[in-house]
């Protein structure tokens, strides 16, 4: 069959039309779902890698875009028959440290929580590597270990504790040079000491950190999860003081970043990850459907781009709905 020139481009452009054009190359949140909850992710030799646990194990996952770690394969890095860590393994992060890559988790009996600690895992010269368990790190309850980087100072973990106080509240001790070992005194910086921090019960957990416009933050979730006030909020280093006095940081005036919109709560628990060219940062979280909040395995990750405000301080906007599309981070 012949078609004129002019009938050929208008059938061309009414076919084009019921097509949904969408960015070549995008994701869809969210990226884990269910088994999405306490999301790390990280970038390195060209794949991004997602953290997550079955509350039984470590898990690794890579992909080179962010869309590909929805199939991606997982890889388990770590299981345990040993009491005292084989149980309740959360929030699990892999960092990479003087040319190797460690995994900081926490993880405790099958009785109760009451045995939560934080716990190292050495790998190789890749996040793909195999990692060999190396060490428990705390001998009090704690849960929720980061690494943070202090210019001046050296490397920190900040984790989740009940160090000498009432509350669940934010803790901070030297990493040692081992990388595996922690050093000095236990300073407890952050305390749910304000009333938008005692929702269900007064927390502080889940601490992340952000280096932006020159300073260091750290993101941590306030109120308890299983509301669904629970939030991101941050604590900002002044750049001079010991990092493990509460004197060294400004909390936010209030949660940053909230549920309740677009059909999520207890927006929590994230971390960050620098886009390939290092032009952009990205904001890793879980979330649940369920409005009253959540702490079980129905967490999904979600991942959205970080802006930044006219004063240089983060802006993280509000949580994107599922059918945003996406343009992968900047490479």
């Amino acid at each position: 069959m012949f078609l004129s020139t002019r009938r050929l481009v208008t059938a061309l452009l009414g076919a084009a039309s019921c097509i949904s054009i969408k960015p070549a190359a995008a994701f869809t949140n969210p990226i884990r779902r269910p088994g999405g909850s306490d999301p790390q992710m990280t970038y390195s030799g060209g794949y991004y890698y997602l953290l997550s646990t079955t509350w039984k194990d470590v898990e690794i996952a890579r992909a080179t875009t962010i869309e590909g770690l929805k199939t991606a394969e997982r890889k388990v890095v770590y299981s345990s028959t040993v009491s005292t860590r084989s149980s309740n393994v959360w929030a699990p992060e892999t960092h990479y440290i003087d040319g190797a890559w460690y995994i900081y988790f926490t993880a405790g009996n099958a009785n109760n929580l009451d045995g939560q600690n934080l716990h190292v895992l050495k790998g190789g010269a890749s996040a793909w590597d195999d990692y060999t368990y190396v060490a428990q790190l705390t001998n009090e309850w704690s849960i929720d270990g980061t690494v943070v980087r202090f210019n001046g100072w050296g490397n920190y973990l900040a984790y989740s504790c009940f160090h000498g106080v009432t509350y669940q509240s934010l803790c901070m001790q030297k990493l040692g040079d081992d990388s595996t070992s922690l050093q000095g005194s236990i300073g407890v910086i952050s305390q749910p000491t304000e009333a938008w921090e005692q929702s269900g019960t007064p927390v502080n957990e889940g601490p992340a950190a952000l280096y932006i416009s020159g300073k260091t933050y750290i993101t941590y979730s306030a109120n308890y999860c299983w509301t669904p006030e629970y939030c991101l909020a941050t604590l900002e280093w002044d750049g001079a003081t010991d990092p493990t006095l509460a004197a060294a940081w400004t909390k936010s005036n209030g949660c940053v970043f909230s549920g309740g919109v677009n059909g999520h709560y207890g927006t929590g628990h994230n971390s960050f990850v620098r886009s390939p060219d290092d032009t952009q940062t990205w904001n890793v979280y879980h979330a649940t459907s369920n409005s009253a909040g959540a702490c079980d395995d129905s967490r999904y990750t979600m991942v959205q781009v970080l802006g930044t405000s006219s004063d240089g301080s983060p802006d993280f906007g509000t949580p994107v709905a599922f059918s945003y599309d996406s343009a992968e981070p900047s490479s």
